[in-house]
C-alpha cells in the first residue's frame, strides 16, 4: 500500500471514534429541543396555578416556542453556511443553557414568556445547524444510520418530557422542568468544543440576507399562528382571515426578493426534484404524526373517559415504537437505499390511519394502541431516510439552509396537523350536537389517511431519482 494510502487510511480510523461523539453532542441539543416542548406541556396547569395566570395565557408559554422556532429556523441555516455551522451551533448551545435557566427564575407570566422566545431563538441554532454538521461528517454510506440514531437521541427527549414534567414538577416545583437543560447544555457544549471540526468558510464571506430574513419571520408567523389558533378563533373569522391575507402578501414580497443574488432562501435548491419531493413528504408525515397527538388526547379523556395517566401509557406506543425503529431504519436505507423504508413506513402509517378511523367508542383500547404502535413504527421508518435524502441532495454549501427548510418542513407540517385535524374533527364534532365521536374520529383519521397515501406515491416517485452529495 503506498504512503498516501497508509495515510489516509490512519486519518479515516482516527476519525472513526470523533465521528460518534459528534453525532452525541448533536443530538443531546436536539433531545433538549423536543424535551423542552414536551415537558412543559406536561406542566401548564401547575404553571398556571403558581404564576397567578390561566389557561389562555399559559398556552403561549408552549405556542411562542413552537411559532418562533419555525419562522427562524431558514435564516439560521444561512447563518451557519456563511459564519460556519460550528460557532453557530455553540452560540444556540450556549444561549439555549441560558435562557433556560432564566426561565426557571421568571417571576411573572410575561417574563416566562419573554424568555421563551429567547430560549426558540437559540433552539433554532442547534435546530438548524446539526443536520448539516452530521451530513458532513459522515458519508453518503452511513448518514441513513446517522440519523437513525440522532433522531432516536431527539425520540427520547419526546417521550420522556411528559413522565419526567410530572416527576419534577410533583417534587422539586415547576421551575426545574427548565433547569434540568442546565447541566445537558454544559455537557453538549464541552462535547461540541472538542469534538466538532471548525468549518469557517475561507474567503470572501457572502453577505447575510437580513431583509430576506426578517421578511420571511414577518409572513411565516401570521401564518402559522392563524393555522395554530385558527379552530379556537373561527376559520372565517376577521383576525383569522386577515393574518392570513398579511402573510400571503409579505410572503409573496420574499419570493420575489429571493431572486437576488446571495439571499437568504436558495430558490434553486427547489429545481432538484428529490430536495422538494422530500420537503413535501417531510411536510405531510409530520402533519399525520401530530394528528394523533392532537386528537387521541380529547378524544381519550373526553369520549373514552381515561384518566391522564391511562391515556398517557396508550399515547406511548408511538414515541416509543419511534425510537426502537429509527436506527433500523436507517441501517436499512444505508444498505437498500431510502426509497425502501420511507415507502415502507409510509404504509405502516397508513394502515396505522386507518386502524385508528375504525376506533369507535366500542372499540377495545387495545386497538388504539395498536394502530398507534403501527404509527410510530411508519414514523421511525420513514423520518431518518427521508431526512439523509433530502440533505443529501443539497450542494455543501447549501446544507445548513437545507437543513433549516428540513426543520421548517418538520414544525410546519406539525402546525398544519393541528390546524387541519382540528378543523375536521370539531366540524363533524359540532354538526353532531358534541356526541358524535365515533364519526369525528372517522372522518379525521380517513383523511389523513388519505394524505398519507398521497405521500406514498411523492416519495416513492422521487425517491427513485435520489442522488447524494
Amino acid at each position: 500500500m503506498a504512503n498516501a494510502e497508509v495515510a489516509a487510511a490512519r486519518v479515516e480510523a482516527a476519525a472513526q471514534p470523533r465521528k460518534w461523539f459528534i453525532l452525541v453532542s448533536l443530538g443531546l441539543g436536539s433531545m433538549m429541543g423536543a424535551l423542552d416542548i414536551n415537558i412543559v406541556n406536561a406542566v401548564m396547569p401547575v404553571m398556571a396555578e403558581s404564576l397567578h395566570t390561566n389557561l389562555a395565557y399559559i398556552e403561549w408559554v408552549s405556542t411562542i416556542f413552537l411559532l418562533c422556532l419555525t419562522g427562524l429556523l431558514l435564516a439560521f441555516g444561512r447563518l451557519g453556511d456563511i459564519r460556519g455551522h460550528k460557532t453557530t451551533l455553540l452560540t444556540g448551545y450556549i444561549g439555549f443553557t441560558l435562557a433556560s435557566v432564566l426561565c426557571g427564575l421568571a417571576p411573572s407570566i410575561g417574563w416566562l414568556i419573554a424568555f421563551r422566545v429567547l430560549q426558540a431563538i437559540f433552539s433554532t441554532t442547534i435546530m438548524a445547524n446539526a443536520p448539516a454538521i452530521l451530513t458532513a461528517t459522515f458519508p453518503p454510506q452511513q448518514r441513513g444510520r446517522a440519523m437513525g440514531l440522532h433522531n432516536t437521541i431527539a425520540y427520547v427527549g419526546i417521550s420522556a418530557g411528559p413522565p419526567l414534567g410530572g416527576l419534577l414538577a410533583t417534587h422539586f416545583g415547576w421551575r426545574s422542568v427548565f433547569l434540568v437543560n442546565l447541566p445537558v447544555g454544559i455537557v453538549g457544549t464541552l462535547m461540541a468544543v472538542h469534538f466538532i471540526p471548525n468549518d469557517k468558510p475561507e474567503g470572501k464571506v457572502p453577505p447575510f440576507d437580513l431583509v430576506g430574513a426578517c421578511l420571511f419571520f414577518a409572513g411565516l408567523f401570521p401564518l402559522l399562528l392563524a393555522l395554530d389558533q385558527g379552530y379556537h378563533w373561527g376559520w372565517t373569522s376577521p383576525l383569522t382571515v386577515g393574518l392570513i391575507v398579511i402573510a400571503v402578501v409579505l410572503l409573496s414580497i420574499f419570493i420575489k426578493l429571493e431572486h437576488r443574488p446571495h439571499p437568504m432562501l436558495d430558490l434553486s435548491l427547489f429545481r432538484e426534484r428529490v430536495f422538494t419531493g422530500s420537503a413535501i413528504s417531510s411536510t405531510l408525515a409530520y402533519l399525520a404524526q401530530n394528528s394523533t397527538l392532537f386528537i387521541l388526547p380529547f378524544y381519550l379523556l373526553t369520549a373514552r373517559n381515561l384518566t391522564p395517566q391511562g391515556a398517557g401509557l396508550i399515547l406511548l406506543a408511538q414515541p416509543l415504537l419511534m425510537t426502537i425503529f429509527s436506527p433500523i431504519a436507517g441501517v436499512l436505507s444505508d444498505r437498500f437505499g431510502p426509497r425502501t423504508p420511507t415507502t415502507l413506513g409510509l404504509t405502516f402509517i397508513t394502515v396505522g390511519m386507518i386502524l385508528l378511523s375504525r376506533s369507535g367508542l366500542a372499540a377495545p383500547l387495545s386497538q388504539i394502541t395498536l394502530a398507534l404502535a403501527l404509527c410510530g413504527v411508519g414514523f421511525g421508518m420513514f423520518n431518518p431516510p427521508n431526512a439523509a435524502r433530502l440533505l443529501s441532495a443539497a450542494p455543501p454549501s447549501r446544507r445548513g439552509i437545507a437543513s433549516g427548510i428540513l426543520g421548517a418542513t418538520r414544525n410546519g407540517g406539525l402546525v398544519l396537523g393541528t390546524a387541519v385535524t382540528g378543523a375536521i374533527y370539531t366540524t363533524v364534532l359540532s354538526r353532531t350536537g358534541g356526541h358524535g365521536f365515533d364519526q369525528a374520529v372517522s372522518a379525521t383519521f380517513l383523511a389523513v389517511a388519505a394524505i398519507t397515501i398521497v405521500t406514498i406515491f411523492i416519495s416513492w416517485k422521487e425517491g427513485a431519482t435520489a442522488k447524494a452529495h
